[in-house]
């Protein structure tokens, strides 16, 4: 269960890339929505092959097609997907940028692009425009082992101000389940974003229960 007395119609932009952990951006959209937040989605053409294959659903490329299928998934009409090559839209723009961006899986590609300041697709695009309008960039790679490069990436986008989230769920709440595990990431997630949840215990209660 989400707070939705925490979320104030805040815009966020939630991106999934080529890396595994497609199920974390999906649970982070759909919890998002939950608590009434806009929502916009980008997904890349290396991370729609991910979820396509990790998920085992028949995620359309077109876009038209595919605002259609994810609205029907998220049960959701007021979700937003843009195409991840559509510069013109409106979220391309630091004079309409969201309140938040989330990249959740971030594979080391996107990374190394944002750290470049390349801006090639809408993706990377959105992401510059978070952190010249200093609003708040999540990035959750999922990526092992790491080697200097991605780590000199990442430490460059921590110091351009860019969190860095690891895709890395805790045990000490016992997951019995895939599901636990997503619910961890989406609600560590949402705690960079300061929106109040319950979908993992924490630390001391999970001790307490334990303990008891």
């Amino acid at each position: 269960m989400v707070d939705s007395q925490s979320a104030k119609r805040q815009h966020i932009v939630v991106a999934i890339t080529g890396a595994s952990g497609s199920r974390f951006g999906l649970r982070t959209v759909s919890v998002l929505l939950q608590v009434g937040l806009r929502v916009s989605m980008l997904i890349s053409p290396s991370g729609l092959k991910v979820l396509q294959y990790e998920t085992g659903n028949a995620w359309s490329s077109n876009p038209s097609e595919l605002i259609s299928i994810l609205r029907s998934y998220f049960q959701s009409d007021s979700l937003d997907y843009f195409a991840h090559d559509d510069l013109f839209a409106s979220i391309a723009s630091g004079s309409s940028a969201p309140d938040a961006m989330v990249v959740v899986p971030c594979s080391m590609g996107t990374v190394g692009r944002i750290a470049a300041g390349l801006s090639g697709n809408l993706i990377e695009r959105v992401a510059d425009v978070m952190l010249k309008e200093r609003r708040q960039l999540v990035l959750v790679p999922r990526e092992t082992p790491l080697n200097t490069i991605h780590l000199e990436n990442l430490l460059r986008l921590a110091q351009a101000g860019a969190q860095i989230l690891p895709a890395m769920p805790g045990y000490y709440q016992r997951p019995e389940s895939l599901a636990d595990l997503d619910d961890f990431m989406a609600g560590k997630i949402l705690d960079s974003l300061h929106l109040e949840h319950q979908l993992f215990r924490r630390w001391g209660t999970a001790v307490q229960e334990l303990e008891s």
